[in-house]
């Protein structure tokens, strides 16, 4: 096999506490690549490229100091904050422009970077998309863990091709990113795009850390509109959900109505204002919900036909 590159891509928004010891180490495993070069792989080339979120404290800053340090450090810096999935996004497709295989991890390096070594391997041995999924997940609360895997059970029932215990810490090749940047959609849930790409998969496990330094990017409200995300970007299954709701709601009126008829007949009818009031008011939820629901799709839909970029690239350091 010819000569392979290796680029390393590391979304950053307000990473400053952690970034450097980071980008060190992490230059330090791709040196070890190098030296070993993996079966079928010969002179190995690496480097790594930085995708600054509009971050408001100095990562940037760092950013262009480790640039002026070692050539081999990239930097792509964002407008504004426009996201986890956009930045992966635009370093991907920066990247891909020279590399043969890309590897996307967070910042913070609580996904094990010892691992790309083997990913690099299984790169070598004709594997295009090379998952990290974790192995346990005891480093998470009760309730992280609960509602991830309930979440994950939750996109299984609707249909939803996703690798569980798997978030963006993984290898493509140069096809697998170019066609997965073949998907224009503004709305990309890429943990679930990804595993409909077809290509040869395969995996490795790894145990994840706390981190080191600086406070988690997701908190519990981006979680939910994450999770959000991904179930109204993949499946119409909660329209369909909406729709199954709305016929049970209508045979259950016309037995009602039935019910009504018979007690009317038998002289048995009792006027009641507490049944007519829980049955106005669940009516009601129930409509507004469905609204909600339907106009998350139509406002995706909306974005979608404005076809307005998903990023803005103020700097690129080269």
């Amino acid at each position: 096999m010819n000569t392979q590159k290796l680029t390393i891509v590391i979304p950053a928004y307000n990473e400053e506490e952690i970034l450097v010891n980071s980008v060190h180490r992490l230059i330090d495993i791709e040196d070890q690549i190098a030296a070993k070069e993996a079966q079928g792989l010969q002179g190995i080339r690496a480097d790594i490229l930085i995708v600054d979120d509009g971050s408001k404290d100095r990562t940037w800053e760092l950013v262009e100091q480790l640039h002026q340090e070692n050539s081999r450090v990239k930097g792509l810096r964002f407008s504004r904050n426009f996201g986890h999935q956009p930045a992966l996004i635009a370093g991907l497709n920066e990247a891909v422009k020279t590399a043969d295989m890309l590897v996307t991890i967070d910042a913070d390096l609580q996904d094990d970077p010892d691992k790309i070594p083997e990913m690099v391997e299984l790169y070598a041995g004709g594997d295009d998309i090379v998952y990290g999924v974790r192995n346990n997940r005891d480093s998470d609360s009760w309730f992280k863990r609960t509602t991830a895997q309930g979440y994950y059970r939750t996109l299984h029932m609707l249909g939803v091709e996703l690798v569980p215990n798997h978030a963006d810490f993984r290898l493509m090749s140069k096809r697998a990113v170019q066609t997965l940047l073949d998907y224009p959609e503004r709305n990309m849930f890429i943990r679930g795009i990804i595993p409909k790409l077809g290509f040869k998969t395969g995996r490795v496990e790894y145990k994840r850390t706390p981190r080191m330094a600086g406070e988690s990017k997701y908190p519990l409200k981006k979680m939910i509109a994450f999770a959000w995300d991904g179930i109204t970007s993949l499946t119409i299954a909660p329209v369909r959900l909406i729709l199954i709701l709305g016929t049970i709601a209508c045979l259950l009126a016309m037995g009602m109505v039935a019910y009504a008829v018979i007690l009317k007949i038998l002289g048995l009818t009792v006027h009641g204002w507490s049944s007519l009031m829980v049955s106005m008011w669940f009516m009601g939820g129930v409509q507004l919900i469905s609204l909600g629901v339907i106009g998350e799709y139509i406002g995706k839909l909306t974005t979608e036909v404005k076809d307005r970029p998903r990023y803005t690239i103020q700097t690129i350091l080269e």
